[in-house]
């Protein structure tokens, strides 16, 4: 049963560097599971889609709290919000601006309502390889080439906690009277407290979706979604949001997105005082390790494609060791009982939130010094590449929108027969959940060479018919491979 084996595993003594945000903590939290609050809408209760009451009052503190103009609770994750936020502001057969390091979700927003994606390519860290902050130069030359884009979308921060200079891409954007939505499901906490960067809804963004339950005490599927300015469709995003939300929203998730508000208007300060103070301790310490390192702290080097970086991302890089991240992740897991949020080729990542306690990273910074003074640094010292790869050309070629490929008839074939040849299926490694594949894009070098890495490294790809190594395309012929990857 899914509840004893919850109950199990939260005996167990692992330590959650991972979502959700309120990382267990029942010191600081209630514990159990509530079936004596488990209602539905009754009498006095509100309606999520048509709120007057309580549940307008978590939404007027949420807009308070984070100053905007309009907040919703969303009880379906940051997905939800994705979806009414693009579906909203755009309408089928448009061409939008999308970052081509976006999360599956806005993808699915594009295929749904029939758009045309124009990609914003983001530089590669030359240091770990992963995606650098979105250049807003890059946001206005393509605007300039594409005058009928109707929208801009980013995310920001990234599942690395890369951050964009989101005040500059607004500024863009509205100069020419489009609106700018933000994917901040990773960003809930920024913007309370000195030493986090603002947050997009400060810089100037006019939807931002959050994921409350990724980096502050809520449960999981909590969000919210932000609107802010006169360029924002209010009203057309509540309509959607009825649709792509449950009609039978739950009340524990809701109550659960008021109480996190709540700490955080009451509680903010001396939460996040000891978080800052317990990350900041964390830096120091992980000056001392010799090949690992934890991007942008300790003796980590600059990262001038960074615009800003958000402290409570713990991303440990392990391309100078014989590791991969799943090697790390796993000596974690095993050896020390602490269970990390992702690992990728050559790094891991571990989530912090303020309901992580001192002893958790203090866990977390012994666990790494054992494991770096018993690596070498005999490993390349070069990144995997790109993290996800992106195609190299400044614009992906697209042979067909998301939409139209997708209905498209094809072929299975495998992988390494694939290159020249246009994708009809996504492609994506979870998490981050950023498809290293597109339906509709033709498929390079590069893109069979990255899944190759994520196979050896041990993050097999996953693919929308579940077929891999065999991959769907638009092909009039099959020709007959060997099925695996080289």
């Amino acid at each position: 049963m899914i509840y004893d084996k919850l109950s199990k595993y939260s005996e167990s003594g692992v330590y959650p560097m991972h979502m959700p945000g309120h990382k267990r903590n029942t010191e600081l939290l209630p514990a159990g599971l509530p079936y004596d609050i488990d209602i539905t809408e009754i009498h006095d209760f509100d309606n999520l889609h048509d709120p007057h009451g309580v549940i307008k009052d978590v939404a007027d503190l949420a807009a308070k709290l984070y100053g905007s103009d309009r907040a919703f609770p969303l009880v379906n994750g940051a997905t939800a919000g994705i979806l009414s936020a693009i579906g909203a502001h755009a309408e089928r057969g448009d061409k939008i601006l999308v970052a081509r390091n976006s999360h599956l979700s806005v993808y699915n927003a594009i295929a749904l309502f029939g758009l045309e994606p124009v990609y914003i390519v983001s530089e590669a860290d030359e240091a770990t390889g992963i995606s650098c902050s979105i250049n807003p130069e890059s946001v206005k030359a393509a605007l300039e080439k594409n005058e009928d884009a109707k929208l801009v979308v980013v995310t920001s921060p990234t599942y690395e906690g890369v951050i964009s200079d989101i005040g500059s891409i607004a500024a863009i954007a509205h100069e020419r009277g489009i609106p700018l939505i933000v994917d901040e499901a990773h960003g809930a906490h920024l913007g309370f407290f000195e030493g986090f960067p603002r947050s997009a809804v400060q810089a100037g963004a006019d939807i931002v979706v959050m994921g409350l339950h990724k980096t502050l005490p809520a449960l999981t599927q909590c969000a919210l979604l932000h609107v802010c300015g006169e360029l924002a469709g209010a009203d057309e995003i509540a309509r959607l949001l009825a649709v792509f939300q449950t009609s039978s929203p739950s009340y524990v998730l809701l109550a659960s997105i008021d109480r996190c508000l709540r700490m955080l208007e009451s509680e903010k300060d001396k939460l996040f005082g000891e978080y800052k103070s317990n990350l900041d301790r964390f830096g120091t310490e992980a000056e001392a390790l010799k090949n690992l390192s934890v991007l942008c702290k300790g003796g980590d080097l600059a990262h001038p494609g960074f615009f800003a970086f958000d402290p409570g991302k713990i991303v440990i890089a392990t391309g100078k060791t014989s590791l991969s991240g799943l090697m790390l992740s796993d000596l974690l897991r095993e050896e020390h009982k602490i269970e990390l949020e992702m690992a990728y080729a050559d790094y891991a990542v571990a989530m912090t939130s303020v309901c992580d306690t001192s002893d958790g990273f203090e866990r977390l910074s012994r666990a790494l010094m054992e494991i770096d003074s018993g690596s070498s640094g005999d490993g390349a010292g070069e990144p995997l590449g790109r993290l996800p790869y992106i195609p190299d050309t400044r614009e992906p070629s697209i042979m067909h929108p998301p939409s139209d490929a997708l209905k498209r008839s094809g072929s299975f074939v495998p992988v390494a027969g694939a290159t020249g040849l246009t994708a009809l299926e996504y492609v994506w490694a979870y998490p981050p959940g950023i498809p290293i594949v597109i339906p509709g894009e033709v498929i390079d070098a590069g893109i069979i060479s990255h899944i190759n890495q994520l196979v050896r490294a041990g993050n097999a790809p996953r693919s929308t018919y579940g077929r891999l190594p065999f991959v769907y395309v638009e092909k009039s012929k099959i020709d007959v491979f060997a099925a695996d990857f080289e």
